[in-house]
């Protein structure tokens, strides 16, 4: 237990699964916490889950500027300042050929998974020099470090965090800013139960059946198997963790 006491971490994508569920972990371990999302009422509700004092919610789009600088603020102001920025916003696009992916639905998935970091890293990175330093992690996936056909647009944004987060960990360093990505497998998500239908219309259990025989500890990741990692990187116990990619994938990339 506190772990994170005297923190303050901000989590983008707080609503879903795996950011509310790192966010009722990061205030079990003492962080004051902002869930950041688009849907007031799926914040509302996430809050209301969490059930504790220490969590509180800013409605921000994480592809505009305005609205990332307005959630640092928004913590500063509440809290005191900045000490965790949780990237963890994101969406998996359409499941499609290249040939046949449509072009603007390629710009949002790119919008939300690889600008919306950016902007983040962005106002996020002068907030944490100012408390002397922190932790930066950025939600990448498996497709970040492999290629699976049908869905180029979600898998090229997961690789691209990853070069964002090993330029930001070079360039934060001196300010003592660690920034690290956590790469889960498929997770127990409404994220996974869009894409098994993507993959199989009307029989998305046989596309779950697929992918739980390809991970070695047979079975999705809950969400808080993901925060618990999200916690360590955020954590002083990794204090000399920089740069790094951390696999959260029950040894399916192994």
């Amino acid at each position: 237990m506190d772990r994170l006491s005297g923190k303050v971490a901000v989590i983008t994508g707080g609503a879903g699964g795996i950011g509310m569920a790192a966010g009722k972990l990061f205030a079990a371990e003492g962080a004051d916490v902002l869930l950041v999302d688009l849907d007031e009422d799926a914040l509302k509700s996430a809050c209301q889950q969490i059930g504790s004092n220490k969590v509180s919610y800013c409605v921000a789009d994480v592809t505009s500027k305005a609205d990332n600088l307005k959630m640092i603020d928004t913590a500063e102001e509440r809290y005191g300042g900045v000490d965790i920025l949780l990237a963890n916003a994101g969406i998996e696009g359409d499941v499609r050929s290249i040939v046949d992916y449509d072009e603007k639905r390629f710009d949002q998935v790119i919008a939300v998974n690889v600008k919306g970091p950016f902007l983040g890293l962005q106002a996020a990175i002068p907030a944490i020099k100012k408390r002397g330093g922190g932790s930066i992690i950025i939600t990448s996936s498996v497709a970040g470090v492999g290629g699976s056909p049908n869905v180029a647009p979600y898998v090229t944004s997961k690789h691209a965090v990853i070069g964002m987060m090993k330029s930001a960990a070079r360039e934060c360093a001196h300010m003592n800013i660690r920034v690290n990505t956590v790469n889960p497998s498929p997770v127990e998500t409404r994220m996974m139960r869009s894409l098994e239908e993507g993959f199989a219309p009307g029989d998305g259990e046989a596309i779950r059946q697929q992918m739980r025989a390809n991970i070695p500890l047979g079975r999705y990741a809950e969400p808080e198997d993901i925060a618990k990692v999200m916690l360590f990187l955020a954590s002083d116990d990794s204090e000399f963790v920089t740069g790094s990619v951390y696999m959260a994938d029950g040894g399916s990339t192994a």
